[in-house]
């Protein structure tokens, strides 16, 4: 990426109005903002309409290294980020070895200051090895130089819920919030998809919807008994967004968050027996899909992530049952969100702004990110082509896999550049 630089946007829509400029400096902040500034000695970028946001912030990325640098890395998975728009990404904590140690997450945190696109954040583990036995060194990756305030098993659901009220407990002390997987194993035991018509009619093993809201009924109370913070990862059904909405009614320190995928795709995809819709949680009904819609659209669903989860060719080119869960989404998921939020009218881009930006930055209490577009914010920003419209080819990704559900299908908007801190990273669609 390039130093930082005075630069002068000129005639970008900022969060979707009236088109304005904004000059950035060269001690990478926001200078100012307003029409007809002065571009002397600025390197002039013409923004020409498009919408610029302050930069994304996915609350869920699985970077792979450690130990899977054959999916991803800290430098490829941050490439594809910067590409998709985003200027922050909390890496997950399920790696070789597993992020459970002071040790662990400085390293991967050395790894984004040193070679990071974008800010990386790590996830502490909540339990030692993500085998919910024993709680980690909660409070030593809090202390350390990473300075984690999320926690997770994401891969694995903290089941027991006495180790969960333990983990709440503790994380309170610092203001830190576990992020639940909520799948209760024993009714997920050999679930290949959905359990439903469809899983019915194939013959393959269903992932009720009860086994993710029975988690999520367990943990809202608990976090409510404790007066700690919970976060939901990847909420997938109607019945969890009722369950969510309903621990917000009663003012309890709940969150959650909805993939790209899981507004878009439906159970219907897997009659192709094709492993590049095997997902974890397994892609839901039509009625699903139109139901976590409509809590985003109303704030009840709190922020888009994307679960990005690379995988090696060999790990999606096999049988669906042999075949690894996961999907690529850092680089698809702003023109998903464009396509089944903005261009349906459900949401603005001020509230996209909200939604993958302001609110993730502050569940993961992300200084300098999801800040406003104003004079001496920091300069973490998007600029958005809404009019472009293509077809999604994973060989142009920046990400090491191109395990995507979407290869062949046309998307709307494109992030043309990204800045962090003022530094330019991608630059009409290309990492510099």
């Amino acid at each position: 990426m390039t130093e930082p630089k005075t630069t002068l946007i000129r005639g970008a829509r900022v969060l979707g109005g009236d088109p304005q400029d904004v000059l950035i400096g060269a001690d990478g902040t926001v200078e100012s903002v307003g029409h007809g500034l002065d571009a002397a000695g600025a390197e002039v970028v013409p923004a020409d309409g498009r919408v610029l946001l302050p930069g994304l912030v996915d609350l869920h990325t699985h970077l792979r290294e450690p130990g899977r640098e054959d999916s991803e890395t800290v430098l490829t998975g941050t490439r594809a980020a910067a590409r998709g728009g985003f200027t922050a990404v909390h890496a997950m904590a399920n790696t070789f070895p597993v992020a459970d140690t002071a040790g662990v997450v400085e390293q991967v945190w050395r790894l984004g200051e040193q070679h990071g696109y974008c800010d990386v954040r790590p996830v502490g583990a909540v339990t030692v090895g993500l085998e919910g036995k024993q709680l980690a060194e909660l409070g030593a990756m809090h202390d350390s130089a990473a300075g984690v305030r999320v926690f997770s098993d994401d891969g694995r659901c903290v089941d027991d819920a006495v180790i969960m009220r333990r983990a709440l407990e503790y994380v309170k002390a610092f203001d830190g919030v576990v992020a639940q997987h909520a799948q209760e194993p024993r009714l997920t035991e050999g679930a290949q998809m959905n359990e439903g018509t469809v899983s019915a009619e194939l013959g393959l093993a269903g992932w009720p919807a009860a086994a993710e809201e029975s988690i999520i009924a367990r943990d809202v109370l608990l976090a409510a008994h404790v007066g700690s913070r919970v976060h939901i990862c990847h909420l997938s059904t109607a019945g969890s967004v009722e369950l969510v909405r309903w621990a917000k009614s009663k003012g309890w320190d709940v969150t959650a968050e909805v993939t790209p995928h899981h507004l878009l795709l439906t159970d219907d995809l897997v009659r192709s027996y094709n492993p590049v819709y095997k997902v974890n949680p397994p892609l839901r009904t039509e009625a699903d899909v139109l139901a976590l819609r409509e809590a985003l659209a109303d704030g009840t669903i709190d922020c888009v992530a994307t679960d990005h989860a690379p995988h090696p060719h060999e790990d999606k080119d096999c049988e669906w049952a042999a075949a690894a869960m996961g999907m690529v989404g850092l680089e698809t998921a702003l023109s998903v969100v464009q396509h089944t939020m903005v261009d349906t009218g459900l949401l603005d881009w001020a509230q996209v702004a909200d939604r993958m930006s302001h609110r993730p930055a502050g569940i993961g209490r992300l200084e300098g990110h999801g800040r406003p577009i104003a004079p001496g914010e920091p300069a973490n920003l998007v600029l958005i082509d809404p009019a472009y419209r293509g077809r999604v080819d994973p060989a142009g990704f920046a990400s090491r896999s191109a395990n995507t559900p979407y290869e062949g299908r046309e998307l709307p908007g494109r992030v043309t550049h990204t800045w962090l801190r003022g530094r330019t990273t991608v630059v009409d669609g290309k990492l510099v």
